[in-house]
């Protein structure tokens, strides 16, 4: 009989603390969910509304290899079409992008704030169906050699394709000679 009670009491013991272990995870939780809603913005956009388009340079293809803190993270302005689910949006895309899929889920848009100064023609990059973008070399200017303590290293100034106006960078031979031999021709 004694262990009939010994028992029984271990499992009220551990039903007991069962349910304190479930409380504390839910006040955890609900202490999670106020921390994360406040600082959530709940995207909608509605139909006719013109938006911006993520481009995902960690995915794209740069050049020799650099993020370029300077390159375009959003594309357009595209309108929407249709909303298809709650996060969910067709767009409107135009010829050039007619291989990518034309749904886009509400993380990838952003409210597109019109002025034209800002937009970044599509004729400008080059994306595949990937969305992914890269640029492409027009000439090689300049040469210098960049002597550090025990090295000489030889760059080439490179002026770059954009519609916005010359864009000039300082490249390394050897990568620039692995990436673009038609320059060195």
């Amino acid at each position: 009989m004694t262990g009939d009670r010994a028992t029984s009491s271990q499992v009220l013991e551990t039903t007991d603390k069962i349910a304190l272990i479930q409380e504390r995870i839910k006040a955890a939780r609900d202490r999670q969910k106020s921390y994360a809603d406040n600082r959530r913005r709940p995207l909608e956009f509605q139909v006719g509304d013109r938006v911006m388009l993520k481009v995902s340079p960690w995915k794209g293809i740069f050049r020799f290899g650099k993020r370029g803190k300077l390159s375009p993270r959003f594309v357009g302005p595209f309108k929407i079409l249709e909303r298809i689910g709650p996060v969910a949006y067709r767009l409107e895309l135009p010829l050039e992008l007619s291989n990518i899929h034309d749904v886009f889920h509400v993380s990838n848009l952003k409210k597109c704030l019109i002025d034209e100064s800002l937009i970044i023609p599509l004729e400008e990059i080059h994306i595949d169906e990937k969305l992914q973008f890269s640029e492409e070399t027009v000439e090689v200017m300049d040469r210098e050699m960049k002597v550090l303590k025990r090295s000489r290293i030889p760059i080439f100034k490179v002026r770059w394709n954009s519609q916005r106006g010359p864009e000039y960078t300082w490249e390394r031979e050897d990568q620039m000679k692995a990436k673009y031999p038609h320059l060195f021709l």
